[in-house]
């Protein structure tokens, strides 16, 4: 049985993005070094290539993406089959254009930026863009980030304009998928998936933060569960 538990990056690697640099550095030392990280980039998942080789799935900021199809693929990959899945920034937006089309049924939700004629522009630019801002977000009780956090707020950065579109709260909130985390002024700020091991998306990005982020930690420990759990079936 291989010793280290792999997470796959979801995005394209990009030198100017400092959160590229940073989230390796931050798996490897919430694992002490026992993560193997491998970059997947969205247009490969387009043309087939298979997530089963991996424990986790993390979909990086850098949007837009090579292929936004392939990055819902993966992302409804992960939620489908239970694959621990952390989403950040533009994660989060994308796990939310996946939700939606794939759970609810809205095969138009899509993302303004990349299509300005969406006829459900689901992700739309916010009313005050977040570029470089630190704001205080309050976790909602029971969730992952929660527990993960042991408080109920923090104070988190966020390097995006683009958010979900108020319109569509109700619709978003009507199934499985339940808000963790909003802002001072109630914006959801963080999603996950009920009945999911861990399937945790957040519009800030705590691979920013100048201390080691509990959410990445209770990540790393949810794909060091699912690599043993599928250790134990092979077994």
């Amino acid at each position: 049985m291989r010793s280290a538990t792999r997470i796959g990056l979801l995005g394209e690697f990009n030198q100017q993005q400092k959160a590229h640099h940073a989230i390796p550095k931050l798996l490897a030392a919430a694992s002490e070094g026992g993560v193997e990280t491998t970059w997947v980039s969205t247009d490969s998942v387009e043309k087939g290539a298979s997530l089963a080789e991996f424990d986790g799935l993390w979909c990086v900021p850098g949007m837009p993406y090579r292929s936004a199809e392939g990055a819902i693929s993966a992302i409804r990959f992960a939620r489908t089959s239970h694959l621990p899945f952390l989403g950040t920034s533009a994660g989060f937006q994308y796990a939310l254009i996946e939700y939606a089309r794939h759970v609810l049924g809205l095969a138009e939700a899509d993302h303004l930026k990349t299509n300005p004629r969406a006829a459900m522009p689901l992700i739309v630019p916010l009313g005050l863009g977040l570029a470089g801002v630190k704001a205080r977000v309050r976790f909602m009780a029971g969730t992952h980030l929660r527990n993960a956090y042991r408080a109920a707020e923090s104070t988190e950065e966020y390097h995006c304009s683009f958010g979900l579109n108020g319109r569509y709260r109700r619709l978003i909130e009507s199934g499985p998928l339940c808000v963790s985390a909003v802002d001072d002024q109630d914006e959801i700020r963080a999603i996950e998936l009920d009945g999911h091991p861990f399937f945790v998306a957040t519009l800030f990005q705590p691979e920013m933060a100048a201390t080691p982020s509990p959410l990445v930690a209770a990540f790393v420990a949810a794909c060091r569960r699912q690599r043993r759990t599928l250790a134990q079936v092979a077994s």
